[in-house]
């Protein structure tokens, strides 16, 4: 295929298409029709699990070959089937971590372009360009190891811009971003389509961010068992919009102005702020970082936050720009990284000599004090089905398991009890992931952008359940871009930059008893 071709807008065309996961009673996408024109620009919307991360996985060509996956129907681009147009397409995943796949940033952004035999020199003038219009302005010899997960998303995006594929498929690309880097994102996607023409399919739960980009939206309807998939609504952004805005609304989907209702905090345990609050962690002057000093190169920290307590009911809320150490000052209060400089004490200290350092706790002991949900769900799937998963860490520590059908039901999971945990759609995979932490019952939870990939109806269940935990005294820490789900929860906001700064938002703390 000549590269004139290669980036030519795409034309897509499915026609009764559906795929079913290997081990899944039900279709993940069923009975699909749909015709998108070459140029269009498409937001594609849908409750969680309604297909959209399938859909955009098959027009990318990386479903996998699995034999005992069914499809059915016809899915093209350009009139062939996906499989024989690999190369039309540029996938941004939901996971960051999925799609870098070398050491620095400016060969990881180069590697699309090569494979597609672009001329050297043309290959470093694009991506020079397509890093400025991400916002990653670092060297192109920084290690893409060292980048968060904000900066990971835009990394991943830049590699594909760097392409100029006939269609960008676009899965949550700013999920993991902060107010800053959505509108830049956002920007740097628009202009690449206005100078190549490209076809754009995006998925994004969030309305309000792409209805200046996008010319139409796509609506599917979830594929259950004994309901029919396909197309809900479909048309004009203003159309669908102003015919449809309730039911969207009901189906989950995050229309413009709309907050669903959330069990709001019992008013009694959101202010309680008396000296017989427990005390969980307390953290003085502490410094973090990913990356261990040498004696010619010492550390530099990612972070150094002031003084911070965590106690139990009470919510705390990290924020701040990509990259400026959120997720890493969340590894290290869980007691998954050790400090480069301060202090970092759990409270009471454990038994048989292992103190107050949760470092040097065992993990059993661990998990039973702190739970922690990753940025990356997969990093703590460890079992062959949902249920199993859920069943983990009660049986490793002796406890009942009757709380596991209560939490599949909660969080929406019980028709996938017995699904593999990876074939889960991302927001799926995230409820799963809090869900194997909460199984445990902790008393504290620390829970890196808890909200990612959920639609309406699954974000107001999960910070419900939040809600509940907070009242019965367990201590919730989130990393979070989402200042609406940190308005839900209450607390203290830490916002970390160049000067971390501590906000109450309640009544000032008293000092808790030790």
């Amino acid at each position: 295929m000549a590269s004139a071709q290669l980036g030519a807008p795409a034309r897509i065309s499915a026609k009764g298409w559906g795929w079913q996961h290997s081990g899944r009673s039900g279709r993940a996408v069923h009975d699909l029709d749909l015709e998108i024109a070459p140029g269009e620009r498409v937001l594609l919307l849908g409750p969680s699990g309604a297909g959209k991360s399938t859909l955009l996985h098959a027009l990318a060509g990386v479903l996998g070959d699995d034999e005992d996956a069914n499809e059915s129907g016809e899915l093209l681009i350009d009139g062939r089937p996906v499989a024989e147009s690999r190369g039309r397409a540029g996938l941004m995943q939901q996971d960051p971590d999925a799609q870098v796949v070398l050491s620095r940033i400016g060969d990881d952004a180069a590697f699309g372009a090569e494979n597609l035999s672009v001329p050297r020199e043309e290959i470093w003038r694009r991506v020079g360009a397509a890093l400025e219009s991400v916002g990653l302005n670092l060297p192109l010899d920084h290690p893409s190891s060292a980048l968060s997960g904000g900066q990971k998303q835009r990394l991943g995006l830049a590699g594909m811009l760097a392409m100029r594929p006939g269609l960008l498929l676009l899965d949550e690309p700013t999920a993991n971003l902060d107010p800053a880097g959505v509108v830049e994102v956002r920007d740097a996607v628009r202009r690449s389509l206005d100078e190549s023409g490209a076809t754009l399919v995006v998925v994004e739960h969030r309305v309000a961010v792409w209805l200046d980009v996008v010319d139409r939206i796509v609506v599917l309807a979830p594929s259950r068992l004994g309901e029919p998939g396909g197309v809900l609504f479909d048309g004009p952004p203003a159309t669908v919009m102003a015919q449809s805005r309730e039911l969207l609304a009901a189906a989950g989907i995050w229309v413009p102005g709309y907050v669903p209702a959330v069990r709001p905090r019992n008013a009694d345990s959101a202010d309680m702020h008396d000296a017989g609050q427990q005390l969980l962690l307390l953290a003085s002057a502490l410094a973090v970082s990913r990356t261990k000093g040498r004696r010619r190169h010492p550390v530099v920290p990612a972070a150094v936050v002031p003084t911070v307590q965590v106690l139990a009911g009470e919510a705390l809320s990290v924020t701040g720009a990509n990259g400026t150490g959120k997720s890493t000052l969340a590894l290290t209060l869980a007691g998954l990284l050790a400090p480069v400089g301060g202090d970092l004490t759990a409270l009471p200290p454990l038994a048989r000599g292992a103190g107050s350092s949760p470092l040097k706790w065992r993990g059993r002991d661990l998990i039973s004090r702190i739970g922690t949900v990753f940025q990356e769900p997969e990093h703590q799937f460890i079992a062959n089905s949902v249920r199993e998963e859920l069943l983990f860490a009660p049986k490793l520590l002796g406890r009942g398991v009757d709380s596991v059908d209560d939490l599949l039901a909660r969080l929406r999971l019980e028709h996938l009890a017995d699904a593999n945990p990876f074939t889960l759609s991302g927001g799926e995979k995230r409820r799963l992931s809090v869900a194997t932490v909460l199984a445990a019952s902790p008393q504290l939870l620390i829970l890196d952008e808890p909200t990612f990939g959920q639609d309406a109806n699954t974000w107001a269940e999960l910070a419900s359940l939040l809600t509940e935990l907070l009242d019965a005294g367990t201590a919730v820490v989130s990393v979070t871009h989402d200042a609406a789900f940190s308005a839900v929860l209450g607390g203290r906001h830490l916002r970390l930059g160049d000067h971390p700064e501590l906000v109450e938002s309640h009544s000032v703390l008293r000092e808790a008893r030790r």
